[in-house]
């Protein structure tokens, strides 16, 4: 079996700076500067590096479109405190929480939508 680690991510969004304040401001997000002034959003050892869809960066996936991804993110945060800070910056949350399986542990879930649309399952991980 080889091993693989996920480095980063690439979002496409139709406007970086709305894109930075909400995973910044809503979500309590790093968002970082690198290269020629591109914007990341910064967690942990990963990164989502964003696109603007008017010029993504060469090369890009073949049809590049805001809105079409679906991340899960674990916060430390308890989902409780998470519901509060969404209703606070008027963010619906779309369903949960809810129970699922992540990659390495069962997880405890709320979904929201970014201002491109993507589907963001915020996510607590469960004892065993």
């Amino acid at each position: 079996m080889v091993f693989y680690q996920l480095d980063h991510v690439v979002l496409t969004v139709t406007d970086i700076e709305a894109t930075c304040r909400f995973y910044s401001q809503v979500l309590q997000i790093s968002v970082i500067t690198f290269g020629a002034g591109r914007k990341a959003l910064h967690l942990g050892h990963q990164k989502i590096n964003l696109h603007p869809v008017q010029t993504p960066i060469q090369p890009h996936a073949q049809h590049p479109q805001p809105g079409t991804a679906d991340l899960c993110l674990i916060t430390e945060r308890s989902l409780t405190t998470m519901m509060d800070e969404l209703q606070a910056h008027q963010v619906p949350i779309l369903l949960g929480p809810v129970n699922r399986t992540g990659a390495q542990s069962k997880l405890q879930s709320i979904y929201i939508r970014d201002p491109d649309g993507n589907l963001i399952e915020l996510a607590n991980v469960l004892p065993d």
